[in-house]
């Protein structure tokens, strides 16, 4: 049985350490590392060793009982979230690891949600018992009530299939079979056992132990329990399909795609097919390659439910899928911030473009942007720590010094009310015609398309046409030049002719349609948003409520337990993503406060951000709303409040 495991957690929560012991013990490694001492096994890179923290998502191999895993550790800190994510697209049982003594954090919940987003059955071990002010219970209980209810302690309550008298009641009160059986005929060993198993892979149950891996405590003993109370049932009987986590580039260039074979076997030297369905690329494996920390095997098969690195595709990106699975997966951890990269004047511009466009293959959550009129590279990113990282990385990696500007808010746009837009594209010997639709969409969506035109009106490949146009790239609103999202674009209908509809008419046709209703539309800048969760004193509560109001948040009434008040609501990333150092200046560290990623709400200043950024959406070269016509052999411009009157298909 082949079972993928990843390890995660809040940063300094003893993730790394909790993977080496478990490799030591499946004499993966001879001799346990230590993050303090620089010589972690899935810490390898140089960068991880000085910092102290894992950074890249790497994986290791071995042997337990009857089944191969492959161990994924991954990043804990909130700046490099969008590599964690990727992984967790793979994974088959997650570990989160919890402080006994720091108990739930920020990034735990972030970790918690993605998890139950991909839905990936979780075990929690509560780590560094050993510690001063550690407590078990309270850590479950904050477990309990802020991820879920049904979470348990099974340090002592199971083993070897054997239950205790608590477990047994608890599993009962969560599944109507078993507490119809036991209340007729008792507790059955075996039953319990299959529920239990089903329940955790169903993400009903979530099973959790106390220990030290630091000091090796109840280590080896949780994950016999994993063992036990896990299966996979991966198929090399069935069509190859495959989905890729994860994209390297070697010294010499060489692009390795990492991808979990989720059924079926892949050979070296077969063709695979990979990327967007409409867009479907095919290319000869010419190598196989399964890691163990930074040292490979080559092999000449995959099968079902392995990791392994592919060596020949040259244009596979994260997400896709290989084989028969074709969609591309899409990511929620999406950066808030972006800066400008601040090149040595001395240093060849394109040579460091072509560095960072490496970067992005590898992390496609930068989205590297290349200004062609300022001869400017910017990038998306988390937050500071990982431009300190990106800085390192260019230095070692390519060679160039880099610096970066303060990062800035990452802004987006959308629209209030439906609207139809119109694009007409008709100079000499060329002809489209595109009519859309664009709505609201609900908050987070991102851009949705769909099709009700008539093949009578259009030809099914022209439609398809027009619609792979409208998702090749980004949208820019017409406020401030943002990204435009959260809005369904609809095919209504278009036009083309027989002779003259050649290459890019739909898309020039389509982008003056969008681009013509965002002319009409009511338009509204969006800022991101933290979802905060903060604990203090009843002392400070009042301070904490009037600067909630001064950063333009808004909460909930508050709770009061224990002398102690507990506040959540949603508040502007941009007003209070430099609170927390204030925050543990007046509480005297003694307060909590978690800020996770509340995706994007309405600018409160959107007025102020719109005259600040100075967008001249008429000025913009790429971004048009003006449709073109012909007359008499020659082309002419018709303004976009002109042009719907102009329409052939109306």
């Amino acid at each position: 049985m082949k079972k993928t495991i990843g390890i995660l957690a809040h940063v300094d929560a003893g993730k790394t350490t909790f993977s080496e012991q478990l490799l030591y013990h499946t004499k993966s490694i001879r001799q346990r590392g230590r993050v303090d001492h620089q010589d972690a096994f899935l810490d390898s890179h140089e960068i991880e060793k000085n910092r102290g923290i894992t950074i890249f998502a790497d994986q290791a191999m071995f042997s337990y009982n009857d089944s191969t895993y492959y161990l994924i550790d991954t990043p804990g800190h909130v700046d490099f979230s969008a590599e964690m994510e990727r992984a967790i697209q793979v994974l088959d049982i997650a570990i989160i690891i919890v402080s006994a003594v720091d108990g739930v954090e920020g990034h735990t919940e972030t970790v918690w949600q993605l998890l139950k987003k991909y839905r990936v059955p979780t075990f929690f071990f509560i780590n560094k018992t050993d510690r001063e002010g550690a407590e078990v219970n309270r850590v479950l209980t904050e477990i309990r009530s802020s991820l879920t209810p049904d979470v348990f302690d099974v340090t002592a309550s199971f083993h070897n299939g054997e239950m205790d008298d608590e477990l047994i009641e608890f599993l009962a009160e969560r599944n109507e079979t078993l507490l119809e059986y036991y209340l007729n005929s008792g507790y059955d060993p075996k039953l319990w056992l299959q529920t239990l198993r089903t329940m955790i892979r169903n993400q009903q149950f979530f099973a959790a132990a106390g220990g030290s891996a630091l000091k090796d405590t109840g280590v080896i003993e949780f994950f016999d329990q994993i063992d036990q109370l896990t299966a996979t049932a991966y198929s090399d009987e069935e069509e190859f399909a495959a989905q890729v986590y994860k994209i390297r580039h070697e010294a010499n260039g060489n692009r390795l795609t990492f991808i979990k074979v989720l059924s079926g076997c892949l050979r070296v030297r077969d063709e695979v097919a990979y990327g967007a369905a409409e867009n479907r690329l095919q290319e000869k494996v010419t190598q196989l390659r399964t890691y163990n920390g930074h040292k490979f095997q080559p092999v000449e098969q995959a099968r079902a439910g392995e990791l392994v690195a592919v060596a020949g595709l040259s244009e596979t990106r994260i997400g896709d899928g290989l084989g028969k699975l074709a969609a591309r997966a899409s990511f929620g951890m999406v950066p808030a911030l972006k800066s400008k990269v601040l090149v040595d004047p001395a240093a060849n511009i394109k040579e460091v473009l072509k560095g960072f466009m490496l970067l992005n293959a590898e992390d496609p959550s930068l989205r590297v942007i290349w200004d062609e009129h300022f001869q400017e590279i910017h990038i998306h990113v988390m937050g500071v720590i990982q431009l300190e990282i990106l800085e390192q990385i260019v230095k070692e990696r390519f060679g160039f010094q880099v610096s970066f500007g303060d990062p800035e808010i990452l802004y987006k746009e959308t629209i209030e009310q439906p609207v139809t837009g119109y694009g007409h594209f008709e100079p000499l010997r060329h002809y489209a015609e595109v009519h859309l639709k664009v709505e609201p969409a609900p908050r987070g969506s991102g851009i949705t398309l769909a099709n009700i035109c008539h093949a009578d009106a259009l030809s099914i490949g022209n439609q398809n046409l027009v619609l792979h146009h409208l998702k090749e790239r980004d949208h820019h609103g017409l406020l401030t030049g943002s990204a435009l999202t959260d809005v369904k674009i609809t095919l209504l209908t278009g036009r083309g002719h027989n002779q003259h509809t050649a290459g890019g008419d739909f898309r020039e046709a389509a982008y003056r349609a969008l681009r013509q209703g965002l002319e009409k539309a009511h338009n509204r800048l969006l800022e991101p948003v933290y979802h905060f969760k903060i604990k203090v004193e009843m002392d400070h509560m009042g301070k904490v409520l009037s600067d909630i109001q001064q950063s333009h948040g808004s909460f909930n009434a508050p709770e009061l337990l224990d002398g102690k008040a507990f506040i959540e609501g949603r508040v502007p990333v941009v007003t209070f993503m430099n609170y927390s150092t204030e925050f543990a200046s007046f509480t005297h560290g003694k307060g909590a406060l978690t800020l996770l990623p509340g995706g994007y709400d309405f600018c409160h200043n959107e007025e102020e951000i719109i005259a600040k950024q100075g967008y001249n959406k008429d000025a913009d070269p790429e971004y048009t709303s003006t449709s073109i016509f012909c007359a008499k052999g020659q082309g002419y411009k018709v303004p976009w409040d002109e042009a719907e009157a102009a329409m052939h298909c109306l």
